[in-house]
């Protein structure tokens, strides 16, 4: 044990540091850009809340991204987590197989988004795509997928279930692996069920491991991006046009970076009440 804290504080000066230089300053930058207006010239001046009431009372855009990136966030959440959770389940056990699975289902992981996207864009092409092929294969008929406001969303939902469970399933699986044997041992000599064994030990002893995914995943989600500029555009019809890409469009197609600001701005403040919601409420109320 170090007989002073400065060791401990000077161990992790770096990591503040970054932390500072590459989030904190970033933030503080777009919070100040949020208040001014450029203009087409270059020259910038200070409007105050202008931008936030414009958002607020007179931007249907903005309100339609919002509602969009709001639904995409209740959907592909909760879906990322239980397929991940159910996953973890499956694999934690050290059969011959499980190491196997577990890089497979990882894999996905280590491929940038960028890629992904590519990728899956090619997959789903409503016209030449792998995926309609077997469709067509099997006597089914073939499926617009990203070119159909009804699909589009589904399409992004699945790919980013495709590419971030496993990353997840891996901190479940360390979660479960810290829980002691000897509470399964015990209920095994009581007669449990494998059902009330994760009902009544594995998911509540899993509630810390649970909130930090939940929160995680929650602002990840929020912030999607690139598959949204690479394949749908934010099409079609505005139906995937997500904050984050609507935001992009302000700054860097309408060079509006006031409003581009402040709504990156308002995305934060959404991650930062989602985040303190989950965390009330995942709260663990167990210990081991």
């Amino acid at each position: 044990m170090f007989r002073s804290n400065k060791a401990g504080w000077f161990f992790i000066l770096p990591a503040f540091v970054f932390l500072g230089l590459f989030k904190i300053v970033p933030i503080g930058v777009s919070v100040l850009e949020s208040l001014r207006q450029t203009t087409y010239s270059g020259r910038s001046y200070f409007v105050g809340f202008e931008n936030y009431v414009y958002l607020f009372f007179d931007d249907p855009a903005f309100w339609d991204s919002f509602w969009i990136t709001l639904f995409y966030s209740l959907i592909v959440n909760p879906v990322i987590i239980i397929v991940a959770l159910a996953m973890a389940l499956l694999l934690n056990e050290n059969h011959f197989f499980t190491k196997f699975f577990r890089t497979v289902f990882f894999l996905p992981t280590a491929i940038s988004f960028a890629v992904v996207s590519v990728i899956w864009s090619v997959v789903l092409d409503p016209y030449y795509g792998l995926a309609n092929s077997f469709l067509t294969l099997f006597g089914l008929p073939a499926q617009p997928f990203f070119a159909s406001t009804a699909q589009a969303l589904g399409c992004l939902v699945f790919l980013n279930v495709w590419r971030s469970a496993g990353y997840w399933m891996m901190y479940f699986i360390a979660g479960l692996q810290n829980i002691p044997d000897t509470l399964y041992q015990a209920a095994d000599i009581d007669g449990a069920s494998a059902w009330k064994k994760t009902w009544k030990i594995t998911l509540p002893l899993l509630s810390r491991t649970f909130s930090f995914v939940l929160v995680a995943n929650t602002a990840f989600n929020f912030l999607t991006f690139a598959p949204v500029y690479i394949i749908t555009k934010g099409g079609p019809r505005g139906s995937t046009n997500l904050l984050m890409y609507e935001s992009y469009k302000s700054a860097f197609v309408n060079l509006d970076m006031g409003r581009a600001s402040a709504i990156t701005t308002i995305l934060l403040g959404i991650i930062l009440v989602f985040s303190l919601f989950e965390l009330k409420w995942t709260k663990a109320g167990f210990e081991y």
